[in-house]
């Protein structure tokens, strides 16, 4: 679809086109005629793609400094974010371009309605007007003929693309969005039909309790709602959307998934849903994803961590050979995937064993294991089960295993292969992160939760105080973007970061946790512990 943007020339038009063109002239209200034809969606790609109506590449000029940016680089969203409402850096302020913030004055003593506030807000200015802010974009001028800050580039916009970012922040408002109401927040909890069921209850049992607590204390209270998806996952689509329709939420929190979380992660983003760190051993990573975040990239992590480490052997030894065991659709499937093609890159030999989905522990192991004699390298993507089945192992150089998908430190690794196996460790070593601990497992403790799955139910803790914090700093500013964005900024502030050393999340950026441990398994005084056999490496 194209719209045709134009403003209002009596001398050029006649008088049978002044009345059919009155609505969008008005709209745009811009000083100069604009005749060019642009994308309706060219206000978007403006702001957020750096990229003009005709898809040449946005340019922006700071002139008192003498740089030049282009396309991405000089796209809006780079300072004013996603939501338009601005950022904080230090004492440089980003004011919110909204159009509820731009055509509002901020003179006090005005008859206007106050404005939500967003820590970026600026002082005393007039309302800008559609001319006096294509001005402002052109020049740096604003309404009062005051210089703008040298960090905001000028930009030599046509009429056409000037108006069609003008409409675009003019959309940007701040409104009541779904799931929200003055005395109510509405969340999502979404469980895929192969969660784990000791893990679920582990889950439900945190955000229960949670929530019965935020009642009490926060001004708005938290409804929970728990979408339980059932059948083949070319049904979850249509019933996310039922879901969505008879319960309206303002985002989705924490869940759990099994081997597959990529439709509720389409929805999310689709939707423009805030999904907020669900405990999934697959997550989906995509660039220019925006809505769903996660503490780790799991078991995707884990194959970048094996890859990095065999990479470096093969540099040694460039005709390494590594065969991978999976059982079929578990998540392990997806990291060899991962792991094969960072292999391939480095021109090393990969082949894979894939176990009956489903089958009896053990059953296909051996055999497995045979073939993978002929290898130098082995990676065992199994559960638990599979692993307390391993026999003796075989004569390979280096072998691994899923820390996730194992049980981390409580993986039944038989003793024989504690000394030739390393793991892929995606969090920190139990040694460190005790006291990361304490506050949750305190929390359930008081609460008299039961602990059936200790990571899950840690990271759903997380997420809920992460919650809780932000909207603090949401204050009546309840826009799905601004809240990703204020999760961006505060994430690395936060004091409990649970089983993981480090979080931090920026523009961009969906994985709080980037790193790992290559890790061993010990054994002392018939206790067996998990020592990090490597520096956190961040592939």
């Amino acid at each position: 679809m194209r719209v045709l943007v134009r403003v209002w020339c009596p001398t050029r038009w006649s008088s049978s086109l002044v009345t059919a063109s009155l609505a969008i002239a008005a709209a745009c209200a811009l000083p100069e005629c604009a005749t060019a034809a642009v994308p309706a969606s060219a206000g978007e790609s403006i702001y957020l793609r750096g990229v003009l109506g005709s898809g040449a590449p946005l340019a922006g000029t700071r002139e008192s400094a003498g740089i030049s940016t282009q396309g991405a680089d000089a796209a809006c969203v780079n300072c004013h974010q996603r939501s338009g409402l601005g950022s904080t850096e230090g004492r440089i302020l980003i004011p919110p371009i909204t159009g509820d913030y731009l055509f509002h004055g901020h003179v006090h003593g005005g008859d206007a309605p106050p404005l939500p506030y967003v820590e970026s807000m600026h002082g005393n200015r007039s309302a800008y007007t559609p001319a006096t802010l294509a001005r402002a974009i052109r020049e740096g001028v604003d309404p009062e003929g005051r210089t703008l800050s040298s960090l905001m580039p000028r930009y030599a916009l046509d009429d056409a693309d000037m108006g069609a970012l003008v409409e675009y922040l003019k959309g940007l408002a701040v409104h009541r969005v779904p799931g929200v109401t003055p005395s109510e927040l509405h969340f999502a909890t979404i469980f895929t039909p192969d969660a784990d069921p000791v893990k679920r209850r582990g889950v439900l049992d945190v955000l229960e309790h949670y929530i019965v607590e935020q009642h009490r204390l926060a001004n708005r209270r938290w409804q929970l709602h728990v979408w339980q998806l059932t059948g083949p996952a070319t049904t979850w689509r249509a019933q996310l959307e039922h879901h969505l329709q008879s319960e309206p939420v303002f985002a989705v929190l924490s869940g759990l998934a099994g081997s597959n979380w990529g439709p509720v992660h389409e929805f999310c983003e689709q939707n423009a849903i805030p999904c907020l760190f669900p405990n999934v051993e697959v997550p989906v990573a995509a660039d220019g994803d925006f809505y769903s975040l996660y503490f780790s990239k799991g078991v995707l992590l884990e194959a970048e961590l094996i890859g990095t480490e065999l990479a470096r052997l093969a540099r040694d030894a460039p005709h390494l050979a590594v065969v991978q065991v999976y059982r079929a659709g578990d998540s392990g499937q997806a990291a060899a995937h991962v792991l094969t093609t960072r292999l391939r890159e480095h021109g090393l030999s990969v082949r894979d064993q894939i176990l009956t989905a489903g089958g009896a522990s053990g059953r296909g192991v051996a055999a497995a294991l045979r073939e993978a004699g002929k290898a130098n390298a082995l990676v065992l993507w199994l559960r638990p089960d599979d692993i307390a089945a391993l026999g003796s192992p075989p004569a390979v150089a280096h072998v691994y295993l899923s820390g996730l998908m194992g049980g981390l430190e409580v993986i039944p690794l038989p003793a024989s292969w504690r000394r030739v196996a390393r793991l892929a460790y995606p969090v920190d070593t139990p040694d460190h992160r005790g006291a990361q601990l304490n506050y949750p497992l305190g929390w359930f403790s008081f609460r008299k939760i039961p602990i059936v799955a200790a990571q899950v139910q840690v990271d759903t803790y997380l997420a809920c105080s992460l919650m809780t914090e932000v909207s603090s700093h949401l204050a009546d500013s309840y826009v799905r973007p601004y809240l990703i964005e204020q999760l961006q900024g505060m994430v690395e502030h936060h004091l409990v970061t649970g089983y993981y050393p480090h979080l931090t999340l920026g523009y961009r950026q969906q994985f709080a946790s980037k790193g790992g441990y290559i890790a061993r398994l010990t054994e002392e005084h018939g206790t067996v512990q998990v020592v990090a056999d490597s520096d956190w490496i961040v592939p």
